[in-house]
């Protein structure tokens, strides 16, 4: 058994981080209209410096800005799409014990990526660190699968299969933009695959006239187009967690209602999945992973401060093995630390001990 050499690394992370007190404060006072969006970025720059920092020193290999240029996981890189705007929605999304604020999508023109803004953002990492720079991007089914429907202009587009077509080609553009910049590792997180493990929000989609088995292959197909045009050294996985806002989540349900999707459909090199509590069920699915895959299993729980055991994580990572084996498996917290700039209900030196350990382990177990 040995460390890996390239992604995803044997100690992996998901890739947001708790936004430190002066970029919350930055981005307020820019809210307010008292500073400008030089000095705006001058702090985002100044505080990605010290967060790639702290990562090298905890010893991860991949590297990510903490999504620091961002408000939420997924909707900032939505809104640099063509043909998407910022929506202010009713009520925000019910979690298990708060709801989202009310920001979302909607459609306002045809679906493309000339050159996408993020693209800037993985520039910055990748000149300030030598180890493998990452960027995370939200999977193509974040602007349609939260429960309520987006807003979709029907002189756009009449008929949804041409708005599907159109979102695969964004993203594979964007995707290859990515790459055209040097990237080598990219994530997709994919919540809404993950969701449909739950009885209750297949129930939503359903009362809101989609087809839960539809979509679940057509999510699995977006994904293959979007990395459908890469170059053959690059890396992408897919992340998968049931919700993260403020330390809650949305959703419950073992992974074997998508099994076969994840492990036969999707052509991504490896899975991020989230494996910290009871709802996300048991690693049974596990045994139909390709041979060719890698798993990286999300038991360190990024929803609290508390420090797992490393006995209790190397227990539930032999447990793992039994379905799967070792060689093709990693560790990493089972979602990021701030999917959205609020961040979970933690401490940064509790966050920072939580990665040094999994190093730590991921040393431990693999050699």
């Amino acid at each position: 058994m040995s460390m890996r050499t390239k992604p995803p690394f044997r100690a992996d992370h998901v890739g947001s981080l708790l936004r430190p007190a002066a970029l919350k404060q930055a981005r307020e006072r820019r809210a307010r209209a008292e500073i400008d969006a030089a000095a705006l970025k001058a702090v985002e720059d100044r505080e990605i410096e010290r967060v790639i920092k702290k990562q090298e020193e905890a010893g991860l290999q991949s590297i990510t800005d903490g999504e620091f240029r961002r408000s939420w996981w997924h909707l900032d890189f939505l809104w640099g799409l063509d043909g998407v705007e910022k929506h202010v929605m009713d009520t925000g999304v019910a979690f298990a014990a708060v709801t989202t604020r009310n920001e979302g999508v909607k459609v306002t023109g045809k679906l493309g990526s000339a050159k996408h803004p993020m693209i800037e953002h993985f520039k910055f990492v990748a000149a300030h660190t030598k180890r493998t720079p990452k960027i995370t991007i939200p999977a193509p089914s974040a602007i349609y699968g939260r429960p309520m429907r987006t807003p979709i202009d029907q002189k756009i587009y009449p008929r949804m299969d041409a708005f599907f077509v159109d979102l695969g080609q964004a993203y594979k553009k964007a995707v290859r933009g990515f790459a055209d910049a040097g990237c080598r590792y990219l994530q997709l997180d994919e919540v809404f695959i993950a969701m449909l493990c739950d009885p209750k929000y297949r129930q939503q989609m359903k009362d809101r006239g989609d087809d839960p088995e539809r979509l679940g292959a057509l999510y699995a197909d977006l994904i293959n187009t979007a990395m459908s045009d890469i170059p053959s050294d690059m890396t992408i996985t897919m992340h998968m967690c049931r919700g993260n806002y403020k330390s809650t989540y949305m959703g419950a349900g073992g992974y074997e209602a998508v099994q076969e999707i994840l492990f036969d459909k999707i052509k991504v090199h490896g899975f991020f999945m989230e494996y910290d509590s009871d709802r996300a069920g048991g690693f049974e699915p596990l045994r139909l992973l390709p041979k060719d895959k890698t798993v990286v299993l999300g038991l360190v729980t990024s929803k609290s401060g508390r420090l797992e055991s490393k006995d209790e994580i190397k227990r539930r990572i032999e447990q793992a093995a039994k379905f799967v084996p070792l060689d093709q498996l990693c560790l990493s917290p089972q979602c990021g630390f701030a999917s959205t700039e609020e961040g979970n209900v933690l401490a940064e030196d509790e966050q920072w001990a939580k990665l040094r350990m999994i190093v730590e382990i991921a040393n431990e177990v693999w050699g």
